[in-house]
């Protein structure tokens, strides 16, 4: 049996979202159980055979710096879901809380896997074939090292053949072009190492891949450092609100146009649904010795559910193991040359 620890009061929501989705999750899965972390008034009266309420007296708020998050509020809900990873009691942790905390207790608590000196954040961008782009860094690390990007392609390498089934996802460098002779000197380095790393089997890396091939699904990942990465994440967030918000003007307007948008509204639809970013929801913390993923913040009951699948599927796929394993294989090319004197 899977079981995931879920901190029920993260979130701009919290239990008004996370306990309805705890619910629903459970329902298709019978072989999965969960801990309800939370505050006593709020989780102790869930009731279902599979679940379990973990009292926590404290909350993490969206707002909370990270000394407040990480020093003072030792028994936050977040802390506390985390730790029933660490001692063993849940194989993945899943929060829709600060991020910035989530990504500090998470790594002073479970630490780094060898070979990584960086966790990242690896999520799903909807793109035009219907699936979606794995993104990491899209936050976590602003400034990175070329060695870090390859860290960050072995891992999102791991995540996307255990939860999309692909063998060997391909990855792509995120540049200002294709050419090999394009970008910043970081860049350009980390090109000449995930070329290596190809050759050497540790990869499946494409090339250099720009702004539009995230959306146009050119390649199963994409790689860069989290200030960009955090930038298409917003981007892409925006211009599906901005499609939604169209669709409800449109019925809003004249009656032509309203008859014009019902007439349309099945193909307009089910282009929203296909840039519906609900269904890609939970972005996991990669390189750590321990499952935890990050749910948005203002998630739906749809969107945290399907936060809770992806911890559900990575937890039963051994999704740790696989990436330890990747990372031994590439172990020589990850780390920094030392330097010469």
């Amino acid at each position: 049996m899977i079981t995931i620890a879920v901190d029920c009061m993260g979130g701009d929501h919290g239990p008004a979202v996370t306990l309805p989705a705890c619910r629903q999750f459970l329902e298709h899965h019978p072989d999965a159980s969960l801990l309800l972390v939370g505050l006593a008034d709020q989780v102790s009266g869930f009731s279902h055979p599979h679940a379990r309420a973990v009292v926590a007296s404290e909350v993490v708020t969206m707002d909370d710096p990270l000394e407040i998050a990480l020093r003072r509020k030792k028994d936050s809900s977040m802390r506390v879901a985390i730790q029933q990873v660490k001692d063993g009691a849940a194989q993945a942790a899943v929060s829709a809380g600060n991020t910035g905390a989530l990504m500090a207790i998470s790594r002073y608590l479970l630490k780094t896997l060898d070979g990584i000196e960086r966790p990242a954040i690896a999520g799903q961008i909807p793109n035009a074939t219907g699936g979606a782009t794995t993104v990491l860094d899209l936050g976590a690390n602003v400034d990175c090292t070329a060695e870090h990007l390859l860290q960050f392609a072995v891992m999102g390498s791991a995540l996307v053949s255990v939860l999309n089934e692909v063998e060997t996802p391909s990855v792509g460098l995120l540049n200002i072009g294709e050419e090999v002779i394009k970008g910043n000197e970081v860049i350009k380095k980390a090109g000449e190492l995930l070329r290596s790393a190809s050759k050497l089997g540790d990869l499946n890396f494409f090339g250099n891949v720009e702004g539009n091939d995230i959306f146009k699904g050119t390649v199963d990942i994409v790689v860069c450092d989290g200030f960009v990465g955090n930038v298409a994440l917003k981007t892409s967030e925006g211009l599906a609100s901005m499609f939604g918000t169209f669709l409800k003007a449109e019925f809003s307007k004249s009656v032509l146009t309203k008859l014009a948008a019902i007439a349309a509204y099945p193909v307009l639809n089910a282009f929203k649904n296909r840039f519906d970013h609900r269904r890609y929801n939970g972005a996991a913390l990669l390189g750590l010795r321990g499952l935890v993923f990050k749910s948005h913040g203002s998630a739906d009951v749809l969107s945290f559910t399907n936060a809770l699948n992806r911890a559900y599927d990575a937890a039963s796929h051994q999704l740790l193991d696989r990436v330890q394993v990747r990372i031994a294989h590439a172990a020589p090319l990850l780390t920094p040359a030392p330097s010469q004197v």
